[in-house]
Formats: structure tokens, sequence, C-alpha cells
């Protein structure tokens, strides 16, 4: 399954042009594509009206939404941040953290367009799609 992280996600619903986006367009009905809760979050927080908020929340809800959050994940996270910490790479963002271990311990891909996954692909073997 391709997980699709909400850099993506806000790009292709702003109809934004880029390899991630028309990646995203030519395997919607092809491929398996899924998102977590936190995904979800992230995308519904960023738009400023409530219509817009429930139309995109019923057009993700289209696609698998992942329960992300467990004490395990939350445990392998903090070990994969310290990880990381200590080869001198810091994420900045948790949420990526723990968006990138749950695509690791599930085996899933990851498409994205954000910086913070690059460390996980490099040291911690993400699979991340390359459009």
């Amino acid at each position: 399954m391709v997980i699709v992280d909400t850099s993506v996600w806000i790009d292709y619903f702003n109809g934004h042009d880029n390899p991630e986006t028309n990646w995203l367009e030519l395997h919607l009905d092809q491929d398996r594509m899924g998102l977590t809760t936190i995904i979800l979050s992230e995308i519904l927080q960023g738009l400023t009206g409530e219509k817009t908020a429930v139309l995109v929340a019923a057009e993700l809800r289209q696609f698998h939404i992942f329960e992300a959050s467990s004490v395990p994940l939350a445990v392998k996270a903090a070990a994969n941040y310290r990880a990381l910490r200590r080869r001198g790479k810091t994420v900045r963002k948790t949420i990526d953290v723990l968006i990138a271990t749950f695509c690791i311990e599930e085996h899933h891909t990851l498409l994205h367009r954000d910086r913070d996954f690059d460390v996980f692909e490099e040291l911690l073997r993400l699979k991340v799609v390359h459009p």
C-alpha cells in the first residue's frame, strides 16, 4: 500500500502540478492508496472553511485510513528519532517521525514532498515512491 503524506495531498487539492501530484493522479485508480489518522488531521486542520473540510474528508474516506497511534508505535518512533539524532540527523516534526515509523513498521511505501522523510529512507529503510 502507498501511504500518501499531507505534503502531497495539500498540493493535489490545491491543483499544484509536480511529480508527486502527477504520480498520485495517475495511480489513484490503479494502486492501493491510504493515509493515517494523523495525515487526515493535518489535512483537515489546514482548511479554512467547514464546507470544504466536509467535502475533503468525504473524498479522503474512499481510501484506507489507518489508526496510526499506539504505545508501541510511539516507543518505536522515539527510538527512531534518537537513532537518527545519534547519526547527526534531526527530524523537524514529531508527526513525520510517527508517519515514517508507521510506514516502516507496517511495510508501506510513502509518497511525500517533505525533506524530513529523506533521512528515514537513507538510514532506516523507509520505502518511498520516486516519481
